[in-house]
């Protein structure tokens, strides 16, 4: 049998905060492979049954959630835990737990080996002086940013692990109720 593959749930930003993140990221650490910016919802896990369970489970749970908006804070690190650096979540961050919380059932089900926190990672460098060089020049560069630093989380991406920095997309999940299209086109009188 191969070997079991991780899984997680992001959501994706592209909007000016994404773009500032991708472009640090690849300045502090250029060799590692593109990684969309993304906040993480569910970190990597295992999963305890097949995808399409995992993904129904997402779907469902997912509609029962309207679409926030969470502003960032400052630059922070996990060091010494992990060479990660990160923005954090500011305000609102209690809704991403929340949702969280929610997900992390059934075939998600996951004891995590860190408490959930929600944060936008910029860089995971490989060793302790690197991260502290990227969370300096981070901290400057995200001082200088004057860009909105809202997110709005209305998509959810369910990924699957592929090899290390590798993720690739499996479904996307929006929350809150199903939107529906206008109906017909539209005429102007004159």
């Amino acid at each position: 049998m191969g070997q079991q593959r991780r899984y997680a749930l992001v959501a994706y930003i592209q909007n000016q905060v994404g773009e500032f993140v991708e472009k640090l990221r690849k300045e502090l650490h250029p060799e590692l492979p593109h990684l969309a910016a993304h906040v993480t919802l569910l970190p990597p896990r295992y999963l305890q049954g097949p995808e399409s369970a995992a993904v129904e489970s997402l779907e469902q749970n997912c509609k029962r959630v309207e679409p926030f908006e969470v502003s960032l804070g400052e630059v922070e690190t996990f060091i010494p835990a992990t060479p990660t650096v990160f923005i954090r979540v500011a305000h609102a961050a209690y809704r991403m737990r929340e949702l969280h919380d929610l997900l992390n059932i059934n075939g998600l089900a996951c004891n995590e080996e860190w408490p959930y926190m929600p944060h936008l990672t910029i860089v995971k460098m490989g060793a302790e002086n690197e991260a502290q060089h990227a969370y300096r020049m981070a901290r400057t560069r995200w001082a200088e940013f004057e860009g909105s630093r809202c997110i709005e989380v209305r998509d959810l991406t369910f990924v699957r692990e592929e090899a290390p920095y590798n993720w690739v997309d499996l479904a996307t999940m929006h929350l809150g109720a199903p939107r529906t299209a206008l109906g017909g086109s539209r005429r102007r009188s004159s």
